[in-house]
């Protein structure tokens, strides 16, 4: 039996024997190299970081190319850290599930320290400060989703909490730009030292609504003198502070007990899943898929591993946006959408299952084939329609990933105006009378504004996923009743017509009618959507 803390390197064959790759490096060496020069940190400490970045840092270690290692900082929940890294040295198992089967495991050894950075502990609001404070640090990058950039609520007014950041200065900050700005400001205070801020989050434009973030928290505290002006002009120098672009696909669901039990048998010991109280699911092992991309925009003026050396595309920004689009908002993204807003009506807790759903596979063919890829600009570093037909033909179909409809459908209303407007968009951009033409992407709107109802397909109540418009949008569509159709347009109409969540107003745009005669269909009684995805494909 081999367990995460065994001393992989006197003890190899330990690992070995349990099928498992180890690290070609000291991990205590790693640490005082990153203690003395620390290079790079990565916000937010789940399931994809260590399935994705880790490995990209373990590999760059492996080879020599890196002697430090990464510092993560987890910025949501304190128990990621305290029970998932520090019991652990901080390493993790990434478990690579291949569609036949096969299990390709690697102790990831590249993690310095996990820290757990928001303002109610001392500990690392301090250390976090000293860190940004070194002239080593070339780059930080986050995975800290959609959600963790939000300053502005329905409206498009700024929240309270980003009010009460601007209004109060770095020290007390309280939401995510908020804390990372007071950390730039430390950097800035320091002598204005060059780094990279690399956006990874899944939703194109991330380096851009990361900066544009950043800096509405920075010009607010030079208005109420918590900062000077010259703390905006740094931040606004892509010289000093960048804000790269990037895309990134990795199929990373929550760690499944099915390969808990697959690792315990092969005779991996910590395989207990934690489902902390802030609903983050995380193990000492992450699965995850073979298929994987990350493409960034190479801009780093204080320097940067080679990241190209461990699989990371290094292009410019319009490279880096065209792919972002191909794979964020037409070929990858909005068919999961779909598959979470429909497979969670319709009792699916596997995303494999929803794949012997044929009118589930005919809608997410529609929508990427018929709407989605004719308006697919190519990025020439990965073919729009071939990486589409691996998407639905191999990688959703993986028996062996453990994906569900529900972690599908999490913070949908932070997606939709990204992963269906940008679309929607193309085709005003093309003629505006185009719109009416599609069919697909209106039927899935409807569908996440049933979903929003909370009643399954069978009449029956379910759980919604976590999103931060829950509470609100759950009680205007509560009042819509199966059968029911007589306000419809009234409980509809003022969220069809929010640009906030959808990108546009859809009524303006020819779109709303379209919605809302489909959401009629979707409500017409139990089974009603079971039979208006039928009737949509025959």
């Amino acid at each position: 039996m081999v367990k995460l803390t065994d001393d992989y390197q006197h003890d190899a064959q330990v690992f070995q024997d349990a099928g498992i790759n180890v690290p070609k490096y000291d991990q205590a060496a790693m640490k005082a190299a990153t203690d003395a020069q620390p290079v790079w940190v990565h916000m937010g400490g789940g399931n994809l970081f260590r399935c994705f970045h880790a490995r990209i840092a373990q590999e760059l270690l492996n080879s020599g190319d890196l002697t430090s290692g990464i510092i993560v900082a987890e910025t949501y929940d304190d128990d990621v850290p305290a029970k998932i890294y520090q019991p652990y040295n901080n390493r993790a198992l990434q478990v690579v599930l291949a569609p036949d089967g096969g299990m390709d495991q690697t102790l990831i050894a590249s993690i310095a320290h996990a820290i757990y950075y928001q303002r109610d502990s001392a500990f690392g609001w301090t250390l976090m400060k000293k860190i940004f404070e070194q002239p080593s640090l070339q780059l930080v990058t986050m995975t800290i989703t959609e959600k963790g950039y939000t300053l502005k609520d329905l409206s498009g007014q700024l929240t309270a909490a980003a009010q009460a950041d601007i209004a109060n200065g770095p020290e007390t900050a309280q939401t995510n730009m908020g804390a990372i700005a007071r950390l730039l400001l430390a950097r800035y205070q320091s002598g204005a030292l060059p780094i990279a801020m690399v956006s990874t989050d899944n939703f194109s434009e991330n380096g851009q609504h990361f900066a544009d973030g950043i800096l509405t928290i920075a010009r607010g505290w030079v208005a109420n003198g918590h900062a000077p002006q010259g703390f905006v002009d740094y931040l606004s120098d892509p010289a000093q502070v960048s804000f790269p672009w990037s895309m990134i696909d990795r199929i990373t669901p929550n760690p499944a007990e099915t390969v808990a039990a697959r690792l315990e048998k092969e005779g991996f010991t910590d395989t207990d899943i934690i489902h902390t109280p802030k609903h983050t699911n995380i193990a000492p092992f992450g699965n995850t898929e073979e298929t994987h991309y990350l493409v960034i925009e190479d801009s780093f003026p204080n320097g940067r591993p080679p990241l190209e050396k461990a699989g990371v595309i290094m292009t410019d920004r319009n490279t880096v946006n065209d792919a972002d689009q191909m794979k964020v908002t037409a070929c990858l993204n909005p068919l999961h959408t779909a598959l979470g807003i429909f497979g969670s009506m319709l009792g699916y807790t596997s995303v494999v299952d929803e794949m012997d759903n044929p009118d589930l596979v005919a809608l997410i063919k529609r929508l990427g084939y018929q709407e989605d890829l004719p308006v697919v600009k190519d990025p020439k570093i990965i073919n729009p329609r071939d990486f589409l037909d691996t998407f639905i033909n191999k990688r959703l179909p993986n028996r062996y990933i453990p994906d569900t409809p529900q972690r599908l459908v999490t913070d949908a209303s932070q997606m939709l105006s990204i992963r269906y407007g940008v679309t929607i968009q193309h085709y005003l951009d093309r003629g505006p009378a185009l719109v009416s033409q599609l069919v697909a992407i209106p039927f899935i709107l409807a569908g996440w504004c049933r979903y929003l109802m909370g009643v399954d397909d069978h009449g029956e109540a379910f759980t919604l996923s976590p999103d931060p418009l829950q509470a609100d949008l759950h009680k205007q569509m509560a009042a819509v009743k199966l059968g029911e159709t007589s306000n419809v347009h009234t409980v509809l109409q003022p969220i069809l017509s929010n640009p906030q969540l959808f990108g546009h107003d859809l009524y303006a745009i020819g779109l709303g009618d379209t919605v809302e005669k489909d959401f009629q269909q979707l409500i017409a009684g139990p089974g009603a959507v079971t039979q208006a995805l039928h009737a949509l494909n025959h």
